[in-house]
């Protein structure tokens, strides 16, 4: 079956702060000059270079992880690259200066918003004063290159950050829905089962007493048997694709039919207005489980199946003047089969179910929906 498949989902891989470093290739200019023995200063020069290399990788190995991009030591670590290359920049000037995209797009990949627009303009307006001093008015290209390399960086992020999640979030949903359609078939295929393998039982013990005192009447439960079986693989096909509504007026025919296969005295009254199928389907549930639970555990000899209703409301109530205690009642929080498991699925449809012993004797069961039950997922069907 379909629902039955494993759900997969090639996962995109995450990107790491690797992407980030072969940026640092823009700074080759100002390496190479050092390395020439163009730059004043050489050691300060070197040492500078060797500590913005050392935050920007520092910085980029934590920006694609938000707990590690939001700390301070990270933050901390954003101010003193700014530090820096505001004051190489300001001593040396020429190639320097192609360290403030590089600021940037670190300030990018560490700060989202809100907080990226006062910080991305302030590393703007850092970048484009530090130019202006060392190179005039064509400075102002280093200032428009961080803006960009800042506002790129973040958009790009924040994208595969929300594609992630989006992924994430969708199979997340079809784990729910696969959860949710296992727990919907295992719920009917118990429901269904049991109440018909428990009607089959019942009508061949009761064939098996009569063959030899009256053959005829023996033989009419074995149609019986033949017609519940029949209807019982239909209902499990329809089960199996998920639209079954079910007829509350053949659940009410069978359950008589089945009590007094079972030697209790069934008594059935049915008042109200026409219910909704869906409303009809769950109460057609009830009436399964429960007259399934006296004929095997109550050891009663009368059975009373009353429904009523008004314009609004449903009433279905299910009383025997047995012994016994149904091995499935309702626990609030416990999900599961049996009378717990219709708890719940009347609880998704706006109703109540209440089971326990009687105010003389035997057992009650009581439900109530709305005569337009509303939808409800394919769990609680």
């Amino acid at each position: 079956m379909s629902w039955m498949r494993k759900v997969s989902c090639t996962p995109a891989p995450h990107p790491t702060g690797f992407a980030l470093l072969p940026w640092l290739l823009l700074g080759m200019g100002s390496f190479s000059n050092l390395f020439q023995g163009r730059t004043p200063n050489p050691w300060i020069g070197g040492l500078g270079l060797f500590v913005f290399n050392s935050l920007y990788i520092y910085i980029a190995t934590r920006a694609f992880v938000k707990e590690k991009r939001e700390s301070p030591s990270t933050q901390v670590a954003l101010a003193a690259l700014a530090a820096v290359t505001c004051g190489l920049g300001m001593g040396y000037g020429g190639s320097w200066l192609l360290f403030f995209p590089l600021l940037g797009l670190a300030t990018g990949a560490a700060v989202r918003m809100p907080r990226l627009r006062w910080t991305g303009a302030a590393v703007t307006v850092l970048a484009g004063a530090t130019a202006f001093v060392r190179d005039g008015w064509g400075g102002l290209d280093i200032a428009y290159a961080t803006w960009i390399s800042t506002i790129v960086t973040a958009a790009i992020l924040s994208l595969s950050e929300a594609v992630r999640e989006l992924r994430a979030a969708r199979e997340e949903l079809a784990r729910r829905a696969v959860e949710e359609e296992r727990l919907r078939f295992s719920r009917d295929l118990h429901d269904l089962l049991g109440h018909t393998l428990s009607v089959i039982v019942v009508k061949s013990e009761a064939a098996r007493r009569l063959a030899a005192r009256d053959p005829d009447a023996a033989l009419a439960q074995v149609v019986d048997i033949e017609s519940v079986g029949r209807q019982a693989l239909t209902e499990i096909r329809e089960a199996v694709t998920g639209y079954r509504d079910g007829s509350l007026a053949t659940d009410l025919d069978r359950a008589g039919s089945a009590l007094s296969a079972a030697g209790v005295t069934p008594r059935i009254t049915r008042s109200g207005p026409p219910l909704a199928p869906r409303t009809e389907a769950l109460l057609g549930w009830v009436v399964r489980e429960a007259v399934t639970n006296v004929v095997r555990h109550s050891d009663a000899t009368h059975c009373e199946i009353a429904l009523s209703g008004t314009p609004e409301h449903a009433h279905l109530t299910i009383t025997d003047d047995g012994t016994g205690t149904p091995v499935t009642t309702p626990r609030e929080g416990i999900g599961g089969t049996g009378l717990r498991g219709l708890a719940e699925r009347l609880a998704a449809a706006g109703g109540t179910l209440t089971a326990g012993p009687g105010s003389r004797r035997g057992f009650v069961v009581t439900a109530e929906l709305p005569v337009e039950a509303p939808s409800f997922s394919p769990s609680g069907v």
